[in-house]
């Protein structure tokens, strides 16, 4: 029987994946056979680095169960991390424009395995201190190459996938993010109850190197860096022509000038803090409360979710509602808040924990349509990194604003281990949710204007002016 409840969330998530991938509706953009197949080529390395970077991040929930750090130092550490990467972005999303995502995701993995080696090492040398100090600068380290992978990968699939087929994509590509929370929790549990804690951080530091190599062989930015023919995406860069990323600071401002750009902002800062608010601090109520189980399988209840809800939302957005992320935001977070309010009311009852999975289905889903997604389609090719560093900044403020205060809010001692004192966690998370549900019906029509017709529609009113 033990054995048997190992082994059914593997399978349970094996055939969410088969399911998924089997009902996926194929994209209206002809492509030929052989530029799909290297298109595949392409995404798949970029999106297994970008999942083996979420297991070199989310380790450190795991490794805080093993005892070597309170829930306020996890906070601290978590703070100093998700605001350097926050910071990044003003950096990093530039640099991406600049140098292309290939560079930068091979820079993300050699980084971010750099900085892991160093927490691994920080245990193994017997140190007994307070980890706040070592474990807050490198943890900082990594989540400023980490920064590196969300721009990398919209970079470089803003040049090879058009604007129609992006969504059902989104929804395939957050099979491989998804998997991320799987190798992070699931495969960290057992690390840490088998081995040393500190091959938390070393197995993931390996990982990344290999990753980094696959990588350089296989990842390019562009089609015609394979042989195959540019085209034109239909996203805001459209009709313009390839001469290189726009000066940072005009894009700049024109992404804070759009009133679209900065209501994804604020929807995603929500996001970031609902989405840490549940997944960081769900595991450690499994592992305080005595749901074993749950505990154990904890990334693969997380997977699932993530993969149904990214494959939901992107496929409303290009089958029903004409590729506007809007709806499937407003949806999905009309979802979240029900299931989070439900599991608050009956925090006590073991369903709770299981019904907050379909929170994270909802704010994964957003997430992966909104900065995975939107910042491509307004940021255009040309900008996109720029674009997603505005927009996923912001999600990694509201994740840190939510692990400064719930870490401080939550049950210490023996109150920890009573569901009911955790209640306060999840009326923390809800009234956000709800911000990011109204924030949301603002963006319901938001589509992004081609500069080819923006042009267009200015010459067109220019003459009607002229004429009158």
């Amino acid at each position: 029987m033990k054995i048997l409840s190992e082994i059914l969330p593997i399978l349970g998530l094996l055939t969410v994946i088969f399911f998924v991938l089997r009902r996926l509706p194929k994209g209206d953009v002809d492509h030929s056979d052989a530029y799909t197949k290297r298109r595949t080529l392409n995404w798949l390395p970029l999106g297994l680095t970008y999942a083996f970077l979420y297991m070199g991040r989310y380790n450190i929930n795991v490794a805080k169960t093993t005892g070597i750090m309170s829930k306020e130092e996890l906070g601290l550490i978590t703070v100093a991390g998700t605001t350097t990467y926050a910071i990044a972005f003003l950096i990093n999303g530039p640099i991406a424009d600049r140098y292309g995502g290939r560079k930068t995701i091979i820079a993300a993995a050699l980084g971010a395995a750099l900085a892991n080696l160093g927490m691994g090492l920080v245990l193994q040398s017997g140190y007994t201190g307070s980890l706040v100090a070592p474990f807050g600068a490198l943890y900082a380290l990594n989540m400023y190459f980490q920064s590196f992978g969300a721009v990398s990968i919209v970079k470089v699939n803003a040049s090879w996938f058009h604007v129609r087929e992006r969504g059902t994509f989104g929804g395939i590509f957050g099979i491989l993010i998804s998997l991320g929370l799987y190798f992070a929790y699931d495969w960290g549990t057992p690390i840490t109850k088998y081995l040393p804690t500190q091959w938390i951080f070393f197995i993931p530091t390996i990982i990344l190197l290999v990753f980094a190599a696959i990588d350089f062989k296989l990842v390019f930015d562009r089609p015609s860096d394979t042989g195959h023919e540019d085209f034109d995406t239909g996203d805001a860069s459209s009709g313009e022509d390839d001469h290189g990323p726009d000066p940072v600071l005009d894009v700049v401002k024109r992404m804070l000038s759009n009133p679209i750009i900065i209501t994804i902002a604020l929807i995603e800062m929500c996001s970031g803090f609902v989405r840490g608010g549940i997944m960081k601090w769900g595991y450690v109520f499994a592992a305080e409360t005595g749901q074993s189980f749950l505990q154990s399988h904890w990334g693969a209840f997380l997977c699932a979710a993530g993969i149904l809800g990214g494959v939901f939302a992107g496929t409303i957005s290009d089958r029903i509602f004409q590729s506007r992320r809007g709806p499937s935001a407003v949806i999905l977070y009309a979802i979240g808040g029900i299931s989070i309010g439900l599991s608050a009311a009956i925090i006590a009852s073991p369903a709770a924990a299981y019904m907050l999975i379909f929170s994270i289905l909802s704010i994964i889903g957003v997430h992966g349509m909104l900065s995975g997604t939107a910042s491509m389609d307004f940021g255009g090719r040309r900008n996109a990194g720029v674009a997603v560093g505005l927009i996923d900044g912001m999600v990694y403020l509201g994740y840190g604003a939510q692990s400064l205060l719930i870490s401080k809010v939550l049950p210490t001692g023996p109150a920890q281990t009573e569901p009911t004192n955790w209640r306060i966690w999840l009326l923390v998370v809800l009234p956000v949710t709800v911000v990011g549900f109204l924030l949301s019906l603002r963006i319901w029509n938001a589509k992004p204007t081609p500069k080819a017709k923006k042009a267009a529609a200015n010459d067109d009113e220019a003459t009607a002016e002229s004429a009158a």
